[in-house]
């Protein structure tokens, strides 16, 4: 789990791919399988003690993201080390995470909105944080997420909503993206499948913000 922390740090793992590989490490039963989910990135072998993957740097400047009257989308591969702003006007934003390089241990979007609509796609597995203030809008969560106890990558959303929509959604819910094959995907894909693991078979954790 350290070495895919800091092989996302390094931005040798997208979002997708670090949640993938972190539901694969869960499910992993022989050191062979643990061995697959590394074998592709520098170090797969770590040195005693290392060192935790950097947070965001606090105070770093926002990545904005605006659109007024009209959309604005951000979509496909791109790199995160701060954290991102959203404002929609009358208009439409759509920020899909699943291929982003996340350089943190987490991702922190704040959203503002009005009389507009915020699209967050995020891979499912991921911890969803959704917290803000709605006024004649609604802001929810539609994501399959990891279960209790199980690291996962947290995406933590601050939204601020005034005649308008925030929505985080899974990767199901999602046009698909094209993922690589890794070595470990066969057995992954195997694993998940069965009874209380991943997949369809997941419980499907729907929240929608008690605010």
């Amino acid at each position: 789990m350290e070495r895919l922390r800091e092989a996302s740090a390094e931005g040798r793992l997208t979002l997708a791919e670090l949640t993938e590989r972190t539901e694969a490490a869960y499910l992993a039963q022989t050191h062979g399988e643990l061995a697959q989910i590394t074998a592709d990135l520098p170090g797969a072998t770590p040195a005693p003690g290392p060192a935790p993957a950097p947070a965001a740097r606090p105070g770093g400047a926002r990545k904005w993201i605006v659109a007024v009257l009209g959309d604005a989308k951000r979509t496909g591969t791109w790199r995160i080390d701060d954290g991102i702003g959203t404002v929609s006007v009358m208009g439409d934003v759509t920020i899909d995470l699943r291929q982003a390089e996340v350089r943190g241990r987490e991702v922190d979007i704040l959203a503002a909105c009005v009389m507009g609509d915020v699209k967050i796609i995020v891979p499912d597995g991921v911890d969803v944080e959704l917290s803000g203030v709605t006024i004649l809008g609604d802001k929810k969560v539609q994501v399959v997420e990891a279960p209790r106890g199980q690291f996962a990558p947290v995406v933590r959303v601050t939204a601020y909503v005034l005649m308008g929509d925030v929505k985080i959604i899974g990767d199901s819910r999602a046009e698909p993206i094209r993922r690589g094959r890794h070595a470990w995907s066969e057995w992954w894909q195997e694993r998940r499948r069965r009874p209380g693991h991943g997949g369809p078979e997941f419980p499907d954790h729907r929240r929608r913000d008690p605010h």
